[in-house]
């Protein structure tokens, strides 16, 4: 993989993934395709949004279909018929999500799994294996993600059972994997402390990994507090490495992390809202279940070129989701990412051109 930066406009940064002669333009979003599918589309239809890479989850895989039954196909990417890059989730996520279900200790996390009940134990090192057999092509290191409201203590302790586990995830995917394409990125912890993300990173950039992920936000504090570690942690971060927001976010979001610095981002929060009838326009969002629509004859948004706004009212979509048609989720969907894949492309050419500021002033001004 070739990472480079291109353009900078002030600490904005345009540049591109190369992976083998796949090229993938930064800053980029990723949709989530937990189980090896972004929610009701096929492979062409998430394409046709622009989407280059996408993010699965290797713990959800694992549990089903099982990564045995993936590698019978070669690779996830053969699996679910995608051609593109794929990033992978290692299940650090999931200590959090499903903290109810699982138990840690230094060597890994007891899990319960909610399929058959179960338990399993995870590992740094299974689930370095587990994303190995998947062909992932960027895999993250087995990380603790906790509350944003944890004490100095408590969270002092995660953070360094995280580097823990960072260094035996990168030891057992030196030992382990099968080609140079697969990447492997640190995940940089400490919750809402300023020093303690200081010494994850320092100590991740010991390990030098392909790329640093920030781990453990928005997971509850506030937008003031996560834009202000960016601004501290991210000019930190090696300039020649990617730099990867974890689960951001909403547009805004997106827009103000590339200001400070990011390149790549996933969320749910694009896929969720389509299926929940909140899709997002040029002048804010739209709920699509109000009644205000059942009449209204104009499509969702006269600038987007989705193929749901060139062929379908916004009647027609209040229509479907009141009905709670599966082609109501699938129009809203491909909405939805098309206009989050056209916000990243009009920020990439907003840096490529200097013209970022201006970008950022007009987004907001659009809102009002």
């Amino acid at each position: 993989m070739q990472f480079q930066i291109i353009s900078q406009e002030k600490k904005a940064r345009y540049g591109f993934f190369n992976f083998n002669g796949n090229i993938i333009e930064t800053p980029i979003f990723m949709p989530v395709g937990t189980y090896g599918t972004v929610k009701s589309l096929n492979v062409e239809e998430i394409k046709n949004t622009g989407s280059k890479i996408i993010l699965s989850n290797a713990f959800h895989l694992y549990l089903r279909p099982g990564q045995n039954i993936i590698k019978l196909h070669g690779s996830l990417h053969n699996f679910m018929n995608w051609n593109g890059p794929i990033l992978t989730d290692s299940g650090g996520f999931q200590i959090f999500s499903l903290s109810n279900f699982c138990k840690i200790n230094e060597e890994g996390v007891m899990f319960k799994n909610h399929i058959n009940g179960k338990n399993f134990f995870l590992t740094p090192e299974l689930s370095m294996e587990i994303q190995l057999d998947l062909g992932s092509d960027i895999i993250m290191i087995f990380d603790e993600c906790i509350a944003y409201n944890n004490s100095l203590e408590k969270t002092k302790y995660a953070m360094e059972r995280s580097l823990n586990w960072s260094r035996r995830s990168r030891i057992h995917f030196d030992l382990k994997k099968k080609s140079k394409k697969n990447l492997l990125f640190g995940i940089i912890h400490g919750g809402i402390y300023k020093s303690l993300r200081d010494i994850s990173l320092k100590e991740l950039i010991k390990m030098d990994f392909d790329g640093y992920a920030l781990g453990g936000l928005a997971v509850g504090e506030s937008k003031l507090e996560m834009y202000n570690l960016l601004d501290h942690i991210t000019p930190q971060i090696p300039n020649d490495k990617p730099r990867y927001l974890m689960g951001v976010g909403k547009p805004e979001d997106l827009i103000e992390a590339v200001y400070r610095g990011i390149d790549m981002f996933d969320c749910v929060l694009p896929t969720r809202n389509a299926r929940n009838g909140h899709l997002f326009v040029t002048n804010g969002i739209i709920k699509i279940r109000n009644a205000r629509y059942k009449k209204d004859l104009s499509v969702l948004d006269e600038k987007c070129t989705c193929y749901t706004c060139q062929n379908y009212s916004r009647s027609y979509l209040h229509h479907l989701d009141a009905c709670n048609e599966i082609l109501g989720s699938r129009l809203n969907t491909i909405h939805n990412l098309h206009y989050y894949q056209t916000l990243m492309s009009n920020i990439r050419n907003a840096i490529k051109q200097k013209k970022f500021n201006e970008f950022m002033l007009n987004f907001y001004n659009q809102k009002k």
